[in-house]
């Protein structure tokens, strides 16, 4: 018996001994780093996604002299952190899609600058990733465009609300709708929502204004009202939250067969609430973006509902979200659950004075949920995270949501020189004002939730 024991002891050695000299081989610094071994693999599976033509980056990372040209900028922006853009802390969560460089491929690149950039074997290339045209998920069923817009040249960030009026033969039934941005690469991002209207209370969606200048019409009734939104009586149709959403490199969401889609109504509009165009250099850009629609058979089994804390949510953020110039200023907005629920996607919400963001749940046992660690706030990338498995957060369980502002002129997004009084003007949309949300998408919770996995990729 003491024989088998210490043969199972040396059996177990040995395996772990051979383990990690398998992982030390495999972060071995090679001798010679060289585009098609080593970084090709690194930027197809992280970059090129955005960075190739017909992508939404403003230059492409395909070819061994694209990447040579941008070589040193590569190596240090990954360095950095700054790219690829994933402000979530992985070490804290795991999402899906999440795009992040580990520590040996940060050193593959500065060597490879370091050693001159070599293009290596071209039979060791790897092949470039297939990626979809007109759409990153499938084959849409309906196209709708959206008003193009011109941006004069030597234009600065703009932030409109943008209506995209239908009128469908009947009500039916979508499992997702995705926005696809125009081919020129201006698009940042979109925050959209659905009007449902009913059918005999609006005779035309498609009157008034199309695009309301987030700016000029700083309020939300003055929005509304302009795009011609309200029924033909005045009173406000239904408005179903966050159904479509877009940033560079984020696909659409599908969810396991039965899980989220929504009703199309007859008559209908998309609200691009938050759409986000960057800068223009030294010519105008029209940009000519439309929504894919996905129709479903049925309706959802579970269809997804969502709250927000924070800002015109459902909890008040304290202190009040008002910032003394040349202050650094902490605030939070709690809610407790009042049933189990099952968390699919978080969305942390904040404007140019954001510098750190944190939520997690706390449960009535004591113990401790991560949601989500933004240690280092960008306003550029502002990203729905979809939990790998569904996270259920048990009744009575209370979410906690913790935002730090920089209103001091280190903050190099500080709109203003020197700093002003920033306040959140009762949810302002200006990018100039400031506000404080998380917004959750969940499912009232049902046994083996956790065990769904959200991850489309996954096998």
């Amino acid at each position: 018996m003491q024989y088998v024991k210490q043969r199972n002891s040396i059996i177990i050695i040995l395996f772990l001994a051979l383990m990690l000299h398998a992982c030390k081989n495999e972060n071995r610094m090679p001798d010679r780093v060289t585009f098609t071994e080593h970084i090709a693999p690194i930027l197809y599976n992280n970059c090129t996604i955005c960075h190739r033509p017909g992508g939404t980056a403003h230059f492409d990372l395909v070819t061994y002299q694209q990447a040579k040209n941008s070589g040193s900028a590569l190596a240090y922006v990954c360095r950095q952190g700054i790219m690829p853009p994933w402000p979530a802390d992985p070490h804290y969560t795991e999402f899906v899609g999440q795009r992040t460089i580990s520590e040996h491929e940060i050193r593959l690149l500065e060597k490879w600058v370091l050693d001159g950039m070599e293009e290596g074997p071209k039979d060791k290339m790897p092949k470039l990733p297939e990626f979809p045209t007109g759409s990153l998920i499938g084959k849409p069923d309906m196209r709708i465009p959206v008003q193009p817009y011109t941006l004069p040249a030597n234009s600065v960030d703009k932030f409109l609300i943008i209506k995209v009026p239908f009128e469908l033969p009947r009500d039916t039934y979508a499992s997702v709708v995705e926005f696809m941005p125009g081919s020129n690469n201006i698009v940042h991002h979109v925050n959209g929502d659905m009007v449902e209207y009913d059918f005999d209370k609006k005779k035309n969606v498609f009157e008034g204004d199309r695009i309301v200048d987030m700016v000029n019409d700083s309020t939300i009734k003055q929005a509304f009202e302009k795009l011609g939104l309200p029924n033909d009586d005045g009173t406000y149709p239904k408005l179903k939250k966050s159904v479509v959403n877009y940033l560079p490199g984020v696909y659409g969401q599908r969810y396991p067969e039965g899980i989220g889609g929504f009703r199309l109504p007859r008559k209908g509009a998309f609200l691009l609430n938050d759409l986000h165009y960057g800068f223009t250099k030294d010519k105008a850009i029209t940009d000519s973006s439309y929504i894919n629609i996905f129709f479903a058979k049925t309706p959802p089994n579970r269809p997804v509902e969502e709250f927000q804390l924070g800002t015109i949510g459902i909890s008040p953020v304290l202190p009040d979200l008002v910032i003394q110039p040349n202050t650094v200023k902490s605030v939070y907005s709690k809610f407790t659950v009042p049933e189990d629920i099952s968390v699919l996607t978080v969305n942390p919400h904040m404007h140019l004075l954001g510098k750190s963001f944190k939520a997690y749940a706390l449960q009535p046992n004591g113990d401790t949920i991560r949601l989500i660690s933004i240690p280092r706030w960008d306003f550029n990338w502002q990203y729905f995270y979809t939990f790998k498995h569904m996270v259920k957060i048990p009744k009575g369980s209370t979410i906690v949501a913790e935002g730090v502002y920089d209103n001091t002129k280190q903050n190099l997004n500080n709109p203003f020189t020197p700093p002003r009084l920033i306040r959140d003007n009762n949810g302002s949309m200006k990018a100039t004002d400031e506000m404080f949300q998380f917004i959750i998408t969940y499912l009232p919770y049902q046994s083996g939730d956790e065990n769904i996995s959200l991850d489309p990729n996954a096998k």
